[in-house]
């Protein structure tokens, strides 16, 4: 598996068990041979064509290509909000594409963080930065003190913002709240559809700086985006075109 190739794998990724204790075994998420297909009422769309890949942990893996390639497609099913129409996905080890809508519902909330492109639309308009990272942790089913909320907000350069409410931040200290909130509890995975497209240099350049750095600590994160800084931060990318997985 190397970046030019988009972590398409050269054998089955379900070879190797993906419930090992180490990270380069246990990948974040698994697709294989997966498919997705848009009906309307006149014509069917493929979105995705027997996609196969593995998204690591501890990485920042970037997902490439033009518009309609199937990028958001892709995304949706990291994220556990669809299911594909054949082939499997797996997340933290389990299979997302067996499971009914609340099975699936439960595993997002556990083990997937999902960042929109627009800072607010992330967080809730009447908590606090502590209260936001607490709420998180608890719907994951790992609380936290406001000790150590504060603690992760201080990595992040947010420490003196631990009282203000999504209003008083600037759209760049959102969207670091908004980061600290998807890898508080450790989940595998956090997914995000271009997220600096709202944010201005410096901005994504410190958001960017907290994704890298806490990707170290386990969580994978996988991003799409044309953004030339998204990519420079990249441990590895995934190439579409057309929904099938090109080399570079």
């Amino acid at each position: 598996m190397t970046s030019t190739e988009g972590f398409r794998f050269d054998t089955d990724p379900l070879s190797d068990p993906v419930l090992a204790p180490s990270a380069e075994a246990a990948p974040a998420a698994v697709c294989r041979g997966v498919g997705k297909t848009y009906r309307t009422a006149t014509e069917s769309v493929p979105a995705l064509v027997d996609v196969t890949l593995a998204i690591p942990r501890a990485q920042v893996t970037v997902v490439v290509g033009p518009s309609g390639a199937g990028k958001s497609s892709l995304l949706r099913l990291l994220a556990c909000i669809d299911s594909p129409d054949t082939g499997e996905v797996l997340l933290a080890g389990q299979r997302v594409d067996r499971l009914r809508s609340r099975a699936r519902r439960r595993l997002r909330q556990r083990q997937v963080a999902y960042l929109f492109q627009r800072p607010g639309e992330n967080l809730l308009p009447y908590l606090d930065a502590v209260a936001q990272i607490r709420l998180a942790a608890a719907l994951r089913g790992a609380p936290v003190t406001d000790a150590e909320a504060l603690a992760l907000l201080d990595r992040l350069g947010l420490r003196d913002r631990a009282d203000h409410l999504p209003e008083q931040l600037s759209g760049g200290e959102q969207q670091r709240l908004a980061v600290a909130c998807g890898v508080v509890g450790d989940p595998a995975l956090v997914v995000a559809d271009e997220p600096t497209a709202e944010l201005d240099t410096a901005a994504a350049e410190r958001v960017l700086a907290a994704m890298e750095d806490l990707a170290t600590a386990g969580v994978g994160f996988v991003l799409s985006s044309h953004d030339p800084r998204v990519m420079a931060i990249a441990d590895g990318f995934v190439r579409l075109d057309h929904g099938r997985l090109v080399e570079a």
